[in-house]
């Protein structure tokens, strides 16, 4: 008794070259992104130097107007609105001395940087936002949009859009501000 061969369906050859085309073209943008982040971020490896540059700078000295509403400032840093809210509340604390993101910071900045993180908390406080249901972190390189060392505070984070919410989710792209101070207190001076 002969025995039928199963017969699997065969995609038409057109339509899997037209399959294997898309695949190579989302491959290729995605490299492409993946370049281009990096080149931005070895690019400004030398921008500490060049902190007259950055317009985070100018708003944390005043140098440069209509700077945002600064909402708190101390010696260290600056606390005001982001220009583009990822939700109702979203404000940016910078430090005054320009440092391009937390790669550049060693045990030594971790003062700052929890000093930068307990003002957020108490800023947001004074909005009525419970510090405890915010985001409160740092980009990390590649994926910084602007090269000064800036910490988000996020509420609420069900405003924020689906996007927003992987673009501020812990990852190897965002830190949480009690991680990246973990990390700093681990790291050389």
């Amino acid at each position: 008794m002969k025995r039928k061969a199963k017969t699997v369906p065969i995609q038409s050859n057109s339509r899997m070259k037209r399959k294997a085309k898309m695949y190579i073209a989302g491959l290729a943008g995605l490299g492409l992104i993946v370049l281009v982040s990096i080149y931005k971020c070895t690019s400004g490896e030398a921008r500490q130097a060049e902190s007259e540059q950055c317009f985070f700078c100018d708003f944390a000295h005043r140098r440069q107007g209509p700077p945002p509403i600064l909402e708190v400032e101390t010696d260290e840093y600056v606390i005001f609105k982001d220009k583009y809210p990822a939700a109702r509340h979203h404000y940016l604390a910078i430090p005054k001395e320009h440092f391009d993101s937390l790669k550049a910071l060693n045990k030594s900045h971790v003062g700052l940087v929890r000093r930068m993180e307990q003002g957020m908390m108490e800023f947001l406080r004074s909005q009525n936002v419970d510090p405890k249901e915010a985001i409160v972190g740092f980009h990390l390189p590649p994926f910084i949009s602007v090269r000064h060392l800036h910490l988000h505070g996020i509420f609420p984070p069900a405003d924020m859009s689906f996007g927003n919410k992987i673009s501020f989710m812990p990852s190897f792209w965002f830190k949480k501000s009690n991680d990246a101070i973990r990390d700093l207190e681990d790291r050389e001076l």
